[in-house]
């Protein structure tokens, strides 16, 4: 059998995540979701790895949860029923989480259908471009549950703004690419089959910046979505800014400057 998840790197220090079951447009089983959360505890120990792209396998994204069965997550015996869903939703919920606390950025290449936990996925993810294919739904009111759910309701506000997010959430309706875009909801549409190439500029433009800065970056600008207060935001960059000064990057890029080069960034 055919791997659920497909793993290359198409750069240096890049790595790239294809969700691999096409036939069923990469609809998420607990075998794929425990797949990816190996490869995210991989690569978040890898240093030589600067920047993460995360798409799909054919002409899909992921269009949610595979209706035809999930599956057992692991630690799902059977034995109490209420415990093993709450396993099965944890399993699944856990790697929105988990992308969000990956040291090195990810991209997700909207390449088709985003539907439900595959539209979570991707608002998981720290830059989103999409193929004009690409089609973006909340859906989990298709199968009479609520909306809210793999951190929607907390990431969508957050992105496009509450009323924008409140109208999708309530109608579950289908939102295309360029209507993705005109809304913020994706960073550029990249047509002519070009969003392989358009994620991988992405990651590779991230690649040549000093590590520890844009780990740091990462972290703070997600963690100023929670911030209540400006002043506090300014303190916890303050902070940062301090962290990074005694990283191996501003020495680097002051000599490079002077040198009238490019900066090499090791981490």
């Amino acid at each position: 059998m055919a791997s659920p998840l497909l793993v290359d790197d198409p750069a240096p220090s890049v790595r790239r995540l294809t969700l691999n079951r096409p036939e069923q447009l990469n609809a998420m089983t607990s075998e794929l979701c425990e797949a990816l959360h190996e490869e995210l505890r991989r690569v978040a120990d890898e240093r030589a790895c600067r920047a993460v792209i995360l798409t799909g396998a054919g002409r899909g994204f992921c269009a949610g949860l595979d209706l035809a069965g999930y599956g057992a997550a692991p630690g799902n015996d059977g034995s109490d029923e209420s415990r093993d869903r709450l396993i099965n939703q944890e399993h699944m919920s856990r790697l929105v989480l988990a992308l969000r606390a990956l040291p090195q950025p990810v991209i997700a290449a909207v390449n088709g259908p985003a539907a439900g936990f595959g539209l979570a996925l991707a608002l998981g993810s720290d830059i989103r471009y999409a193929a004009p294919e690409a089609v973006f739904r909340v859906a989990f009111l298709n199968i009479g549950v609520s909306n809210c759910d793999m951190a929607t309701s907390w990431l969508l506000p957050r992105l496009i703004g509450a009323s924008r997010a409140h109208e999708l959430m309530l109608t579950g309706r289908r939102v295309d690419a360029e209507e993705a875009l005109r809304i913020g909801l994706v960073a550029d549409v990249a047509g002519d089959g070009g969003l392989p190439e358009r994620a991988l500029a992405a990651a590779q433009q991230i690649a040549t910046l000093a590590p520890w800065g844009v780990r740091l970056t990462k972290q703070g600008m997600w963690t100023a979505l929670e911030i209540p207060s400006e002043q506090a935001a300014v303190e916890y960059e303050d902070r940062q800014q301090i962290m990074a000064t005694f990283g191996k990057g501003v020495p680097e890029a002051i000599e490079a400057f002077l040198q009238k080069r490019a900066p090499e960034f090791e981490d």
